[in-house]
């Protein structure tokens, strides 16, 4: 059994371990940070900590959500993970629900080879793609600890 944090971006649906979930923030507009990684939107301070925070859609390459200019990003969430390279924020367009699956419910078989994605849920009638926390940060390519020191 695995419980996920299941969120949008746009009509597709995907999900991250709960265990790596650390919150689920409103909407913040990140403050720019020059000659940051082009994956990373800017910075929150989160509880005294610098958050480092990337527009996950962007990243992946969607065309999804409104713009950070946008009136309708105050709508968006944040979900803050705990990865192996530190803490990062990911701008969504919604959480919809936490939910358990069972391993039987995760197909391997991968209609694409992302080293961050664990696979596809497929539970009833919705599909999720499954994100990898610690691959899809690495993905981006930032150092974390020295943006966020």
């Amino acid at each position: 059994m695995t419980q996920l944090v299941v969120f949008s971006l746009g009509s597709e649906g995907y999900g991250l371990p709960i265990t790596q979930v650390q919150e689920i923030i409103r909407y913040t507009r990140p403050r720019t940070v020059p000659a940051a990684s082009a994956m990373v939107s800017g910075v929150i301070n989160l509880r005294s900590k610098v958050i480092p925070v990337c527009d996950l859609g962007q990243a992946l390459g969607l065309a999804v959500g409104p713009g950070a200019d946008d009136d309708a990003a105050e709508h968006r969430k944040i979900v803050i993970l705990e990865t192996a390279l530190g803490a990062v924020g990911l701008v969504v367009d919604d959480v919809d629900k936490v939910m358990t699956i069972d391993a039987a419910d995760i197909d391997t078989n991968r209609a694409a080879e992302a080293p961050f994605i664990d696979g596809i849920a497929k539970v009833g009638d919705e599909l999720f793609v499954l994100l990898a926390p610690d691959a899809l940060v690495a993905s981006f390519g930032i150092g974390l600890d020295t943006l966020a020191a």
